[in-house]
């Protein structure tokens, strides 16, 4: 009898410890909110005030602008936008969207306490849609620290603080749901996010996303909905990089570099992978690189599979720009790659693009045909601020003012000739455009398609 009572106990066990009745007032509470306040007030609230100048349509036409002069009042027009932001210092470094401030006039941080500071953009960049401000007068703030974003992995509970909709500082609660995400994000942002479920909306961007130890994962930014609201699928700004823009802030950057690749390639897949010799699909295959990338300085050539930098794999150019970006220019990275199916490693220096050749940078004036033409040499420095092909040369519209579009010539455009003759510099192409030159040709590249514009000087 008593061994199959013994039994019994044994085989209820299990049971009785999954109906175990809490012991204490703490596994009764189990909750959040200890990390709440914690983490909460570091997190602020960001009302952002921005002032556009409302004109006449014909304003600054070159020829109905004379008549429409006095038509109707020049009324500046109040833009107002709000969102969150995260202190990350104690004398007030405060971190957000470019999306919520940027080319912002007035800008009022109201803290979760209630104190209310004036703060100013120290970096902004609209491509990575992250800003770095200041609050003025600022001194022994709550901050959040930040941890390193690739210790982050799928499942992990996380919790999305901000100011949604402006009803102030509201927390949701979730998980990571993914990683390396890219391309997938809305608005501003072009890269790689961190994906949560934990519910976020307008308002909650740049707001924080933490860990269950309080620290700083991502700067919530964007959302994947049909209605507006959230759907479940939102994405964060890993801390890696937000860390690299504090860097480039406190040493006085105001605008946010990155380093300079000089390559051009495409993600690997399956059908790929088999004629580079790759067990498995992954990777960025080199399809051509500028003959002053540091890759090509490291020996790397077109046909070599890139395939992790610093350890961490890279599946496409966002990801590439990520890494490269968080290492930041004047370090060195390993890059692993694969040349005819066998691994391979080296360390790449991560540069700024250089300006060889000089710009020379030119603007017509009004005693040109197309007064306010804005020309430069291309150089790596100009290819990477206007995102063109890496083997592009020679002359480009960096601005094409007032007048120009108006006989089809547009910013971003490769000038090949005017008049038949080689334009080889903007100085050249300026001359060309004088006055009084009669019947005007312009030989031009826009992507791939070739132009040919004529009107009468």
């Amino acid at each position: 009898m008593i061994r199959v009572l013994m039994v019994l106990l044994i085989a209820l066990a299990p049971v009785w410890a999954q109906a175990k009745v809490p012991q204490s007032a703490g596994e009764i509470s189990l909750s959040f909110a200890p990390l709440v306040k914690q983490a909460s007030p570091a997190v602020v609230n960001i009302y952002a005030k921005r002032i556009v100048a409302q004109q006449s349509p014909f304003a600054d036409d070159p020829v109905f602008g004379t008549f429409f002069r006095d038509f109707g009042a020049n009324r500046p027009r109040v833009q107002n936008s709000l969102g969150s932001g995260v202190i990350l210092s104690a004398d007030g470094i405060v971190v957000s969207n470019y999306h919520v401030v940027g080319q912002a006039t007035d800008i009022r941080i109201v803290l979760n306490d209630r104190r209310e500071f004036s703060a100013r953009v120290l970096l902004a960049d609209q491509e990575a849609d992250l800003a770095i401000l200041q609050l003025d007068g600022a001194q022994d703030m709550p901050f959040l620290p930040l941890r390193d974003s690739d210790t982050v992995e799928v499942g992990e509970l996380v919790l999305a603080i901000g100011n949604p909709f402006g009803v102030g500082q509201t927390v949701s609660s979730g998980i990571v749901s993914g990683l390396a995400r890219s391309g997938a994000a809305t608005g501003n942002a072009r890269g790689y996010f961190i994906q949560t479920d934990a519910p976020i909306n307008p308002g909650n961007s740049g707001g924080a996303l933490i860990d269950v130890a309080g620290r700083l994962i991502g700067i919530n930014t964007s959302i994947l909905t049909r209605s507006g609201g959230s759907n479940g699928i939102g994405f964060a700004i890993p801390a890696a990089l937000v860390a690299q823009f504090v860097v480039q802030a406190r040493d006085g950057k105001t605008r946010f570099e990155r380093p300079w690749a000089g390559i051009s390639g495409q993600p690997v897949d399956a059908d790929l992978s088999a004629s580079l010799g790759l067990a498995v699909p992954g990777g960025i295959a080199i399809t051509a690189l500028h003959p002053a990338s540091p890759f090509a300085k490291a020996g790397l050539q077109p046909g070599d599979v890139i395939l992790a930098v610093d350890g961490m794999a890279v599946n496409g150019p966002p990801e590439m720009v990520f890494r490269m970006a968080v290492r930041g220019i004047g370090a060195k990275a390993q890059i692993d790659y694969a040349r005819d199916g066998k691994p391979r490693r080296t360390r790449v220096a991560m540069i700024a693009p250089p300006e060889s050749p000089p710009r020379d940078a030119v603007t017509l004036d009004e005693g040109a045909l197309l007064p306010g033409l804005a020309l430069a040499n291309l150089n790596p420095a100009v290819i990477a601020e206007m995102g063109l092909p890496i083997e592009a040369t020679g002359v480009v519209v960096t601005d094409a003012g007032p007048v120009a579009p108006r006989v089809g010539l547009l910013a971003g455009d490769i000038l090949l000739s005017v008049n038949g003759q080689r334009a080889d510099s903007p100085a050249t192409v300026a001359a060309a455009l004088r006055r009084g030159a009669g019947t005007v040709q312009i030989d031009a590249l826009r992507g791939a398609q070739r132009l040919r514009l004529r009107f009468r000087g």
